[in-house]
């Protein structure tokens, strides 16, 4: 799992806003206390700036997590400041939307908003 796998590429438009949105529907980690895969949707939506993220790359970045024992609430936060740094967009919101364990599903939601100079 690491963020040097995720590529981008210039903004087509960098001068108007539009809201690009991304949806992963097989996310994949590990439960680090129990050992069982926890098994997701990653909904990342943004605004880009200068970067837009490649889809490949993103994929790819996506499964690094596979074997990974992470809780949900850090791969949410891991995954949205890994994209930020990647992209460095105007704002972000990543969601992670768990299936149900035990009769509970988790849906994570992390937000970034550039701070305004």
């Amino acid at each position: 799992m690491t963020k040097a796998l995720l590529e981008v590429f210039p903004n087509p438009h960098p001068k108007r806003d539009f809201v690009i949105e991304h949806i992963a529907e097989e996310f994949t980690s590990v439960c680090p206390k129990t050992g069982h895969p926890d098994f997701g949707r990653v909904v990342l939506r943004y605004v880009a700036d200068k970067s837009c993220v490649e889809l490949k790359s993103l994929k790819l970045y996506y499964q690094s997590f596979r074997n990974k024992g992470i809780f949900y609430e850090d791969v949410t936060n891991r995954l949205l400041e890994d994209l930020v740094a990647a992209t460095k967009p105007r704002w972000m919101v990543l969601r992670t939307e768990w299936t149900g364990r035990g009769g509970i599903r988790s849906n994570i939601e992390a937000s970034y908003e550039r701070k305004k100079r």
